[in-house]
């Protein structure tokens, strides 16, 4: 019988050190376990990097990667979090033609309802940012397709837990 997968964001302290995220990757690659997003950036502790990583499986995996994860040298500490237990975000940017944004009044009822904004307008283009969950930029993504778009990338997901993190603690001693 097949364990029940489920989305879980896996959070990893670690140095910043060359050949740390090939070697994380391969723990994933070796259970044929896809990441749906990644997404690096500094931690609220100085000199510490904070990897946020999203994937679908099952509780038991989960707890065997988090293992796995923990025995790299220059990881500090790695944790996994449900939906329930994150507060998350992610990013986007459209570019999309200048003309549609004077021609269409549609798109900017688009960008309005869906709480985008406008990051730069010129001639030939103009470039709207969209902040939430991944299904919100989902659905602009599909209202904006309707009328071409010319550039589209997204984020990972960003997340923070709703419990207090006893990480910062200990990061602090690490950094000292």
């Amino acid at each position: 019988m097949e364990k029940e997968t489920k989305q879980f964001t896996v959070s990893v302290y670690t140095e910043n050190n060359i050949g740390l995220l090939n070697r994380i990757s391969a723990i994933f690659q070796r259970r044929h376990i896809n990441i749906e997003s990644i997404n690096s950036s500094v931690s609220e502790i100085e000199s510490v990097s904070r990897w946020t990583l999203v994937v679908n499986l099952s509780e038991e995996q989960m707890k065997k990667i988090i293992g796995q994860i923990d025995k790299q040298v220059e990881v500090i500490k790695a944790y996994y979090h449900t939906e329930e237990e994150i507060i998350y975000q992610e990013s986007c940017i459209f570019k999309m033609r200048s003309d549609l944004l004077f021609d269409e009044r549609q798109i900017q009822n688009i960008i309005k309802d869906s709480n985008a904004r406008i990051v730069t307008v010129n001639r030939d283009f103009f470039v709207i940012e969209k902040s939430g969950r991944k299904e919100e930029i989902e659905m602009l993504q599909r209202e904006l397709s309707v009328f071409g778009i010319m550039q589209f990338t997204r984020s990972g997901r960003i997340s923070v837990s709703k419990d207090e993190m006893k990480i910062s603690k200990m990061l602090e001693t690490f950094n000292h």
